[in-house]
């Protein structure tokens, strides 16, 4: 049976093309319509599986309808927005508020953008097509129940670089935690954030995700968690009670750099169809810190990272992938799993206990 989908752009044109798009990639669109109060009486009639949505329109925006929509009939979202401050800012409230994942509309070239059919539209809808609701309604239920957590007034400034000096061992930490993640990942990564502290050893993170939206997606978990969450830049220092999250278009890879780990953000050719990519994250974790590592893969579509967390494993970290039950899409984790690279599978609400012990298990 073909998949359904319905669009929501205020944008005749982009409705057009979005819909010829998808139904071109074997998906059936059952309507279009300029704003969520227009659509809402089309959905009636017909349920789609996914539902494209746009950012900005008026009458209703989004976000706004995108709530509406989890609490009174829950439906995978692909959110498509345009490449400015305001668009990934929003498209992050969204994200956060259920919505599966997203494209990006360029702001310039929208015309070659939408005329190409391998814009990763249908891609991103086959995906939303196949989330665990379930999972996602838990982790909104998660995040919403959630303290906000308060700033320590020791903390060093936001973006701040901690001082390279002698003796700063006691700033830094030989244990390290790589996380990768994708599909799902924003209400995911959230949930264990939260529940973290300053405490805990530094962690990299990589979330597909492209060029301007990882610095809203930082920006805003740094506002929630206890811990500093930065979009990484190159030569960043990895400290205990930092977060390091490779920015859209860029790879990261960790390096050592005498007794400190320093992250390394440099373009470079995609990988797995991805850039960041998490198997270029891991495999630099395998080589440089080996069994002093902590490996996690989460939430998921296609594979990437699975080969980099057998790496870690091999090289004697210890590693983990998230459970199918929670995930949103369980893609990644189960390819790690088949191939071996977890020792063990953890749920998302067990993630953020699992790292504490983890780093605290003696070196194997």
């Amino acid at each position: 049976m073909a998949i359904t989908a319905f669009v929501i752009d205020d944008s005749a044109v982009v409705r057009k093309y979005l819909s010829e798009t998808l139904t071109a990639g074997g998906i059936q669109v059952l309507g279009s319509a300029a704003d969520p109060l227009f659509a809402w009486p089309k959905l009636q009639s017909q349920w789609p599986d996914v539902i494209v949505l746009d950012v900005e329109m008026p009458r209703m925006d989004g976000i706004s309808f995108l709530k509406k929509l989890m609490t009174e009939r829950p439906t995978p979202v692909v959110m498509c927005s345009t490449l400015t401050e305001k668009g990934c800012q929003t498209t992050m409230q969204a994200l956060a508020a259920g919505a599966v994942s997203f494209v990006t509309k360029p702001k310039m070239g929208l015309k070659d953008f939408l005329e190409d059919r391998s814009n990763g539209l249908v891609e991103a809808v086959k995906a939303a097509s196949r989330a665990n609701l379930r999972a996602m309604g838990a982790q909104l239920r998660t995040v919403a129940a959630a303290p906000v957590a308060a700033p320590l007034s020791s903390a060093a400034p936001v973006g701040s670089r901690a001082p390279v000096m002698q003796g700063a061992m006691s700033e830094t930490t030989d244990r390290v935690v790589a996380i990768g993640i994708s599909t799902g990942g924003v209400q995911s990564i959230e949930v264990v954030l939260r529940q973290l502290d300053r405490t805990c050893p530094g962690i990299v993170i990589v979330q597909h995700m492209p060029a301007a939206f990882t610095a809203s997606f930082a920006a805003r978990l740094n506002t929630i968690c206890d811990m500093e969450v930065l979009e990484a830049k190159d030569g960043d220092r990895l400290i205990n009670g930092r977060v390091l999250i490779a920015p859209g278009g860029r790879h990261m890879q960790l390096k050592r750099s005498g007794a400190q780990y320093v992250v390394e953000v440099k373009d470079g050719p995609l990988i797995n169809h991805h850039r960041p990519s998490v198997d270029v994250l891991f495999r630099s974790v395998a080589a440089c810190a080996g069994r002093n590592a902590v490996g996690l893969i989460m939430t998921g579509m296609g594979d990437d990272g699975a080969r980099g967390l057998k790496e870690m494993h091999d090289a004697g970290a210890y590693t983990g992938a998230q459970d199918e039950a929670s995930c949103v899409v369980f893609g990644m984790p189960a390819v790690a799993i088949k191939m071996g690279a977890a020792d063990e599978i953890v749920s998302l609400n067990n993630i953020a206990n699992w790292i504490r012990n983890a780093v605290a298990r003696p070196l194997r």
